[in-house]
């Protein structure tokens, strides 16, 4: 057990430790440390090569709060995750951060997710509802805009109806698709405060549009994902494929057994899983019931659709054998 001492002298701690000291809970549970603050310090306790690593890096955020800003929940996880990109080691997963803490899988479905978006360019992700598809892959693209990976965020998924039942809904066409995009921007919630996210939507190092706005786009420099990607066309899957960048990222993620599109076959998600599993560099992976993390009943729901679809499979063969 190592001690480390920083000095705070001078400096307002409001600053520093935040509200009711939520800083100081973050920072131990990122830097793994037993971190607290006497007088003009702040201890620091734990094992020795942590500490000194975990010390320079809140030495950091000292400075920040000495120069009289504001050290908010995001320069705290910024600085923990800082140096992920150095850390990583085949098949191991870098530590993610969320307004709650640190973000772990919770099933081997997730674990596998997780290993792949680290190792792949373009990652296709299956699977039920409640899996963790989308919140994962977004809490990968906020740590890779952390971490200097990437320089902007883009979040899509097709607005499927759009086409016909939009143009009755009221209000401009903002308005009319937010309620499309509204899951990409509750993922977005978990990670960054409200004003945070505004700010970076402003500045567009954040985009969370309809996929139709991605046609003629360069995606450079950025982190795509396409969520409920099974309703997309072909056409629409090849189009924001080949708008990516070398130095960028996609995160494709669906449900193909929710397809609202006419005709499973016409489904760009179903086609992609045909055609690109032979292509270095795509990753695929499966989520099953056994993955869903939400209310438990969410797992038994899955389940019992999938048995009525079986059964209705079943006897469509055997009517279909019986006519022959």
């Amino acid at each position: 057990m190592a001690t480390r001492k920083i000095s705070i002298k001078g400096i307002d701690q409001r600053l520093l430790f935040g509200e009711k000291g939520v800083n100081v809970k973050l920072m131990e549970k990122i830097f793994h440390s037993r971190i607290f603050a006497r007088g003009d310090w702040i201890i620091l306790k734990g094992d020795k090569d942590v500490v000194d690593d975990a010390r320079d890096r809140i030495a950091k955020l000292v400075n920040k709060a000495k120069s009289g800003k504001l050290v908010d929940e995001d320069d705290v996880v910024g600085g923990g995750i800082w140096d992920a990109k150095k850390e990583r080691k085949g098949g191991e997963i870098s530590h993610l951060y969320g307004r709650k803490g640190e973000i772990l899988p919770r099933t081997s479905g997730q674990k596998e997710y997780l290993i792949a978006m680290e190792k792949y360019d373009v990652v296709i992700c299956i699977g039920p509802a409640g899996t963790g598809k989308t919140f994962l892959a977004v809490a990968k693209a906020v740590q890779a805009l952390r971490c200097g990976d990437v320089e902007r965020i883009i979040l899509t998924r097709p607005a499927v109806e759009a086409g016909e039942r939009l143009g009755f809904l009221p209000g401009d066409f903002k308005e009319k698709v937010d309620p499309y995009l509204r899951p990409l921007y509750d993922a977005l919630y978990s990670m960054l405060e409200g004003e945070k996210i505004r700010r970076l939507i402003e500045n567009m190092v954040i985009e969370v549009a309809p996929l139709a706005y991605m046609r003629g786009r360069n995606l450079d420099s950025a982190f795509v994902i396409l969520d409920e990607a099974q309703n997309t066309t072909k056409g629409q899957m090849k189009m924001l494929l080949t708008r990516l960048a070398p130095d960028s990222k996609a995160v494709i993620t669906g449900d193909i057994t929710q397809i609202d599109l006419q005709g499973y076959e016409q489904s760009g998600l179903v086609h992609i899983t045909k055609i690109l599993n032979d292509v270095e560099g795509v990753g695929f992976c499966w989520m099953t019931d056994d993955d869903i993390v939400r209310h438990k009943l969410v797992k038994d729901i899955v389940r019992a659709y999938e048995k009525n679809d079986k059964k209705r499979e079943d006897n469509a063969v055997f009517e279909k054998s019986s006519n022959a």
